[in-house]
């Protein structure tokens, strides 16, 4: 069992598709090391043209889940759990929607559309635009629906709850808790929802564990080298990486022909 353990691992790091991954994800470790967002929506578009819409979702909340359950336990105690809760609990019993469309979209539309919306967050963000009404448990339980759809169909559901929760004058500390809880609640079903539908299955799971160090390497290399002083530089980086990799998939059909 060993050996046939160690023999498919092994031919992964052989495969000629493992390194431009491999690369992928550290770069996303780097964005999330020194701008603290984003490395979901870089893994999604690419990974969904390389894997499959499918196989794209387990990796990346394989990849994602791991991270989380690193930062949780310092993230929970921060978190503003009247409106985490609820917005949580209503985006994993959407979830099951998403996966239905999942199974039965165009597997070329799921990837455009991925592409799309990461495009159009990096547009929000970029204008300076921001939810300014005020937040409340029915508003984030509406705000969960969305994302557990999205969540589940393309991996990408953070940009209506990242817009949602910084609307407030929380402090950073727990903007950031906030986040962490919310992907933490949610990836967990999202992955036992996609194996109980047989949408996912181990491959992709070990595929996600065997690129995970190179999310932990390039995250800690990009929080060593930021600096505060250049937190909009950083950020202004990580959108336009953000913009080429949505770019990149929307844009498939005509740099891989």
């Amino acid at each position: 069992m060993l050996q046939s353990a160690f023999a498919y691992l092994s031919s992964l790091f052989a495969a000629p598709g493992f390194w431009l991954p491999a690369a992928v994800v550290l770069v996303a470790g780097l964005m999330r090391g020194f701008a603290g967002f984003g490395s979901a929506m870089l893994m999604a578009p690419i990974f969904a043209v390389l894997f499959g819409p499918t196989e794209m979702i387990a990796i990346v909340v394989t990849i994602e889940l791991a991270v989380s359950l690193q930062l949780f336990p310092q993230a929970r105690r921060a978190c503003d759990w009247r409106i985490i809760g609820p917005m949580s609990l209503v985006a994993c019993l959407a979830m099951p929607f998403g996966i239905w469309l999942l199974a039965s979209a165009d597997k070329d539309l799921i990837v455009k559309g991925v592409s799309a919306i990461i495009v159009l967050f990096v547009a929000v963000l970029a204008s300076g635009l921001r939810w300014k009404g005020e937040r409340s448990v029915a508003g984030g339980a509406l705000v969960g629906a969305i994302s557990g759809m999205m969540m589940s169909v393309t991996s990408v559901g953070g940009p209506p709850v990242l817009m949602y929760l910084l609307a407030g004058n929380d402090p950073p500390a727990r903007h950031r808790a906030n986040i962490i809880t919310y992907y933490m609640a949610t990836q967990i079903p999202l992955i036992a929802i996609m194996f109980w539908g047989g949408i996912a299955g181990w491959d992709s799971v070990v595929r996600g564990i065997v690129l995970l160090p190179l999310m932990l390497v390039g995250s800690w290399i990009g929080a060593k080298l930021f600096q505060p002083e250049n937190e909009r530089l950083y950020r202004n980086v990580a959108l336009v990486i953000l913009f080429c990799a949505g770019a990149f998939g929307l844009l498939r059909d005509v740099i891989m022909p």
